[in-house]
Formats: structure tokens, C-alpha cells, sequence
């Protein structure tokens, strides 16, 4: 397929070789023309001129108003996207924004699927994402040879939208762990315990878990270099907090957290591995 690709950061650029690798033809665009650079791959002078060329574009950007722009905005896929090709954002955005887009889309016949990912710089660089998919069941079923070019596990939650409400459960759960497991290696430092040595039983327990393993070893080793940056998870808990509010839904340890993360962007940390909650606490 010809395949395009908007988003070439640390997520994107391996997910985008993903695909190259799996005998597509890859076309991109980026608004920074540097990282672009070194792929094989032919380049577009914008979003527009990418979808005429292309059957398929992936785009995976930080925000709900940047992917909008790039959707629909002047020079946007919109006007070069033809009825039938199928836009998937990979992004975490909005639910709302998603069906929006969907629904502008959908007027000229454009087809488009939000599938955000879970798994980190990792999961993107080793294939093993977790994709949460929104939009029409059929239309998932054509691009799935392309989705199993980068993740694992494919699921279908439900029409456009959901593929997002999931991802924003998703936050939840994992940065609130992240979250535990800083006051937990807290408290056990302050009682002049090893962490690493709690870290080790308590991993092999009921409270193990992918976090506990990956970011609690990195409060252990005080390695806050950014996997991800903390500041891409205070803003989707924005995203979680105003879907919440929509919703009427309660999620007082969710809100607990934000002001975690408040206080984390607050002290400068933002660039920073989430794992940095850990600093937070000993401010």
C-alpha cells in the first residue's frame, strides 16, 4: 500500500519504518523537515499533497487542535484525501474531537479510525503496541495488515471515539500506578529501607505490575531521562478530567493524581520521565 505518515517523533519514527519494513510504500510530511531526514521515504510539501498520494495516513501529533489542523485545517488531508481512504490517528485526543473529525471526514467519503497506542517509545521501537481502535468495524478490518506491522494486541471498542475513551482509561490506570509506586518507594526510603529490595519483593506479588517493573526501576536508579515526557501525560490527564466532566463521572483518585502532575510541571520537570512523580514527593 501506499502508505503516508504524519508525526515522526519518538513514537512515530519507528512505527512509520514499521511499516516501510513491511514492504509498503511510505510518504510522509513533517513540519519540522529535520526529522524526516534519513527515511526511506518520499516527502510532501504538505498534509494536502500527502493524502492525494496516499491510500492510507497514519498520524500520531500531541494535541486535539493539531490533529484537527492537520485533518481539516488549510491545506489539511481533507482537501487531498479522496472518498474511500482511511485516516488512523494514532494520537491521544479528545473523544469528542475525534468523532468531529470523523463526522468532517465522513461528508466527502473519507473514512478515518481513532487508534490510539499504549506501550511507550518501547513498544513502538519493538512492535509490540497495544492499539485501541474507534470507528467502523470493516474499515479496521481493511488497514488490520498495517496495524499488525506495529502492534501486538488489535481490539475494536466501538464507533468513533471509543478507540480514545479507552486510551483515556488506560492513563488513568497507569500513571496512578506510577503515582503508587512513587509514595511507595518514598515511604520505604524515608523508613531507611532499600528500595530496590522492596522494589524486588513486591514485584514478584500481588502488587507487580509493568510499572512497578519499569518505572519503579528507574526511581530506583534515579534514571529520569524521559521515555516518555511527564508533560504528554499531564496533558492527556487534561483530556481524562474534561471527559470525566462531560461524562458526570467521579474519579477522585484521577483528580488526586492531576495535582501530581500539576505540581511535577510546576517544579520544571515536564521534559522529564513521569517517573519524576517520585521528585514530587520529595520537594
Amino acid at each position: 500500500m501506499k502508505v503516508g505518515f504524519i508525526g515522526l517523533g519518538v513514537m512515530g519514527r519507528p512505527m512509520a519504518l514499521h511499516l516501510q519494513r513491511g514492504g509498503h510504500e511510505l510518504h510522509v510530511w513533517a513540519r519540522n523537515p529535520h526529522s524526516a531526514e534519513g527515511l526511506p521515504a518520499t516527502v510532501h510539501a504538505s498534509p494536502a499533497e500527502l493524502g492525494a498520494a496516499c491510500e492510507v495516513v497514519f498520524t500520531v501529533i500531541t494535541s486535539s487542535s493539531d490533529v484537527e489542523g492537520v485533518a481539516l485545517g488549510e491545506n489539511g488531508l481533507v482537501h487531498g484525501m479522496a472518498a474511500g481512504k482511511v485516516l488512523v490517528d494514532c494520537s491521544t485526543i479528545a473523544p469528542d474531537v475525534a468523532r468531529r473529525i470523523a463526522e468532517k471526514l465522513g461528508e466527502k467519503g473519507i473514512h478515518m479510525l481513532d487508534a490510539p497506542v499504549s506501550g511507550g517509545a518501547q513498544g513502538a521501537i519493538d512492535a509490540t503496541l497495544a492499539i485501541m481502535a474507534g470507528g467502523d468495524a470493516e474499515v479496521l478490518e481493511r488497514v488490520r495488515p498495517l496495524l499488525d506491522c506495529l502492534g501486538k494486541r488489535i481490539v475494536h471498542i466501538g464507533p468513533n471515539g471509543a478507540g480514545q475513551v479507552a486510551k483515556a482509561c488506560n492513563q488513568m490506570i497507569m500513571v496512578a500506578a506510577i503515582q503508587a509506586a512513587a509514595e511507595a518507594l518514598h515511604l520505604a526510603a524515608a523508613s531507611g529501607v532499600d528500595c530496590a529490595k522492596v522494589r524486588e519483593a513486591l514485584a514478584g506479588g500481588s502488587a507487580g505490575s509493568r510499572v512497578l517493573e519499569i518505572m519503579g526501576q528507574r526511581m530506583v536508579d534515579r534514571n529520569f531521562a524521559a521515555g516518555i515526557e511527564a508533560r504528554l501525560h499531564h496533558k492527556d490527564y487534561g483530556l481524562v478530567l474534561e471527559a470525566a466532566r462531560k461524562s458526570g463521572v467521579p474519579v477522585p483518585l484521577t483528580a488526586a493524581v492531576a495535582q501530581q502532575l500539576n505540581a511535577l510541571m510546576a517544579l520544571g520537570m515536564g521534559r522529564d520521565d513521569t517517573s519524576s512523580l517520585l521528585r514530587v514527593l520529595e520537594v
